[in-house]
C-alpha cells in the first residue's frame, strides 16, 4: 500500500516517475476516455479551509472518472472528539483512497496506517509536498530541469511549505537558499539528517544573488492569526520586491503557492509582473495530483 505524505519518504526516481505522469496527465486533459477512477469514491477530509486544494483535487479526481466526497472536519465524529483511527478504519471500508487537510502530521500518519486505503498529505504544519510537486513541474517546463538550479526561498523558514524545499533539494539536486529571520528557520537537525544543497541567512539579497527562482509564502499560517502582528514585524524586510528581483538571474522565475498578501511577503507590482508562472503555478496542482493518485494506484 503506497501512501504520499512527504517527499521526504520517497526516492528521486519515485517522485521523478510521478512528474512524469503528471506531464502525461496535463497533455490528456480533456479525453474523456482516460478515466482510470472510474468506480472509485475518494474522501476529501480537511480541518483546514482551502481554495486551490479543494478544487484541485475535486477537478482530478473527476477528470479521472472518480467521485470526490468533501468532507469537513465539522461534519464528521472528529468534530466531537472520535479518534483519527477510528475514523479511518469505517472510512477504509467504505471510500478507495482519502486526501487529508488538517494541522497535525501525526494524525495524517495515523489515519494511513488504519485505513489501509490510498492516503494523501493535502497539507499539514509539517509538510504541503502536493505544492512543491506542482512547483517542481513548473520550473521544468520552464526551464526544462530543476536539477543544479539555485532556489531562494524568502520568508517563513520553519513553514511547511519551507520544510518539504528542503525534501526536495536532497532529492532533485538543485541549491536551496533560506533566508528568514531567526527563530522562522529550519530545525538544524532536520537540515542534517536530510542534507542537500541547503543555505540558511538571514541576508535576503544575498539569497537572491544570481537564483533561478525565487519563492514566498504567507508569513501567518492558518492556525497562527493570534501570532499575526508579532509575525508581520518579524518579517519586515523580508519580502519579494523589485529590489530582490534585481539581485537574481534575468530569467527568474518569482512563484507563490498562494494566497498571496500583497504588499506584505511580496510586493503587488512584483506578483502582477509574474503573474504568469504564479498561476501556472496554480493550475499545476491539478495536474501534479493527477500525478500523485495515478502513480499511488499503478494505473
Amino acid at each position: 500500500m503506497k501512501h504520499f505524505l512527504s517527499l521526504e519518504e520517497h526516492s528521486t526516481n519515485a517522485l521523478k516517475a510521478i512528474l512524469k505522469r503528471s506531464e502525461q496527465l496535463k497533455s490528456l486533459r480533456g479525453d474523456e476516455t482516460h478515466q482510470p477512477l472510474k468506480g472509485q469514491t475518494w474522501a476529501l477530509i480537511f480541518s483546514k479551509s482551502s481554495t486551490r486544494t479543494r478544487v484541485s483535487f475535486e477537478v482530478g479526481i473527476r477528470e479521472l472518472g472518480g467521485r470526490a466526497l468533501f468532507l469537513s472536519a465539522r461534519e464528521l465524529q472528529l468534530g466531537r472528539g472520535e479518534p483519527i483511527r477510528d475514523t479511518a478504519r469505517v472510512l477504509g471500508r467504505m471510500v478507495h483512497g482519502a486526501v487529508i487537510r488538517t494541522f497535525d502530521h501525526q494524525e495524517l500518519v495515523d489515519f494511513a496506517a488504519y485505513g489501509k486505503i490510498p492516503t494523501i498529505n493535502a497539507l499539514t504544519d509539517h509538510a504541503h509536498p502536493c505544492q512543491i510537486m506542482a512547483d517542481i513541474l513548473t520550473v521544468q517546463e520552464k526551464m526544462g530541469t530543476i536539477e543544479d538550479r539555485v532556489v531562494a526561498f524568502i520568508g517563513d523558514g520553519a513553514c511547511n511549505v519551507a520544510t518539504s524545499w528542503v525534501f526536495a533539494a536532497s532529492k532533485f539536486g538543485f541549491e536551496l537558499r533560506i533566508a528568514a529571520p531567526e527563530g522562522f528557520r529550519p530545525n538544524e537537525a532536520l537540515l542534517q539528517r536530510i542534507g542537500g544543497n541547503v543555505r540558511v541567512t538571514d541576508d535576503v539579497r544575498d539569497a537572491a544573488r544570481g537564483a533561478d527562482v525565487l519563492y514566498t509564502d504567507v508569513w501567518v499560517s492558518m492556525g497562527m492569526e493570534s501570532e499575526a502582528e508579532a509575525r508581520e514585524q518579524t518579517f519586515q524586510g523580508f519580502q519579494i520586491n523589485d529590489g530582490v528581483v534585481r539581485e537574481a538571474k534575468e530569467s527568474v522565475l518569482v512563484m507563490h503557492c498562494l494566497p498571496a498578501y500583497r504588499g506584505k511577503e511580496i510586493t503587488d507590482a512584483v506578483l502582477e509582473a509574474h503573474q504568469q508562472t504564479v498561476f501556472d503555478q496554480a493550475e499545476n496542482r491539478l495536474h501534479a495530483q493527477k500525478g500523485v493518485i495515478c502513480w499511488l494506484l499503478d494505473i
